[in-house]
């Protein structure tokens, strides 16, 4: 039999290193997503992780912040294409990808996030991006790839929402990095990995 949903727990708190870990999946998915001036996996059309485009913006908006911001920027618009893709299933509400993990996970990342905001501490201190390399670094595929290859592989089907993940996950850090494994082989569209809940 083949398990296609998951029961994540939530009625513990999600630790702060687990919030930092599915945080950093996030934002490196999200950036990695982008396809404006630096073609990068282009799955949306933004241009915000770039020297000339959300950076230098960002920079001069938000002197303190700018790095947070331009990754929670370019977060939003990974989840804003995977809301539109959730919206091919039949029950959309019922399907959980990185960027909704469902309603209390999502704000338990939402308030780490602030906390990480409203601290002095980079997000390259604070969260695991070496993949990403230092703000306004080129796009190197192969690298990411690699990245991508140290998740342990797993099963999906496709379905009109995306990829359908063939296996359960006990708790929300472990059910992100299996949706991130998902993502393995790229598409031109983002394959959005999904569990049905």
């Amino acid at each position: 039999m083949v398990h296609t949903g998951v029961n994540v727990q939530t009625d513990g708190l999600l630790s702060d290193e687990a919030a930092d870990a599915i945080l950093g999946l996030q934002f490196i998915i999200a950036w990695a997503g982008e396809g404006g001036e630096e073609k990068r996996l282009n799955w949306w059309r933004t241009d915000l992780v770039s020297e000339f485009g959300g950076i230098d913006l960002f920079q001069r908006l938000l002197p303190n912040t700018w790095e947070w911001a331009v990754l929670q920027a370019v977060r939003e618009a990974a989840r804003r294409t995977d809301q539109k893709i959730a919206a091919r299933a039949q029950v959309p509400d019922r399907t959980i990808s990185l960027f909704n993990l469902g309603f209390e996970i999502d704000e338990l990342l939402e308030e780490r996030l602030q906390v990480h905001k409203r601290s002095e501490i980079r997000p390259g201190q604070a969260l695991n991006l070496e993949v990403m390399g230092e703000p306004g670094s080129s796009w190197k595929e192969d690298r990411f790839l690699d990245w991508l290859s140290g998740f342990e592989k797993v099963e999906f089907s496709p379905s009109p929402a995306g990829r359908l993940l063939k296996r359960e996950a006990s708790s929300p850090e472990i059910l992100a990095k299996a949706l991130v494994a998902c993502l393995a082989p790229l598409s031109d569209e983002y394959p959005r990995p999904h569990i049905r809940r």
